[in-house]
């Protein structure tokens, strides 16, 4: 059965400068959304609603509802199914938002496929010898060191003691 693609979403907002937010997607990946470049890429003039944004002080006021960066100061008028109006805060799509960001730093499983080919040649093993020991294919391992592939904790655990032969630790800080 083949896994269903994740939508992007946003889970956390984790900082915000300038015009810039560094967040962290549902996909464990942080990223980064540089609204001075997308603001110019879109070129925004006094008649856009995204203008107030341009000012630090009011871009900073972005809170994140909905799995999306939300401007409630940027009243946003829609239009209801009744015909009536409603006022809502300024959001983008969570999947644009991942569209136009860019990543900051290695996802989980591009640090777990560096630190595997690292310690793979260190201990002076071929990718074949590794999973003969691990109880995987050399093709995984190759997916792995190459960032072509998540990889379980379990499994890793398993490469890493039986593969390697080392201690495996895991600190939350």
């Amino acid at each position: 059965m083949r896994k269903k693609p994740s939508i992007p979403r946003i889970v956390k907002i984790k900082k915000i400068q300038g015009l810039k937010v560094y967040c962290m997607f549902n996909n464990g990946e942080n990223r980064l959304l540089d609204f001075e470049r997308i603001f110019k890429e879109w070129e925004i003039g006094g008649d856009d609603i995204e203008y107030l944004l341009l000012k630090p002080g009011e871009f900073k006021k972005v809170e994140l509802r909905n799995y999306t960066l939300s401007w409630n100061n940027i009243p946003v008028k829609l239009m209801a199914e009744d015909g009536s109006e409603e006022i809502h805060p300024y959001e983008l799509s969570p999947d644009e938002l991942f569209r136009l960001s860019e990543p900051v730093e290695p996802s989980g499983s591009e640090k777990f496929g560096n630190l595997i080919r690292s310690a793979r040649l260190k201990a002076g093993l071929t990718q074949e010898q590794l999973a003969q020991r691990s109880g995987t294919t050399r093709f995984y391992i190759s997916r792995l060191e190459n960032n072509h592939t998540d990889v379980e904790l379990s499994t890793f655990r398993k490469i890493v003691e039986a593969g390697l032969g080392k201690h495996f630790r895991l600190i939350i800080e």
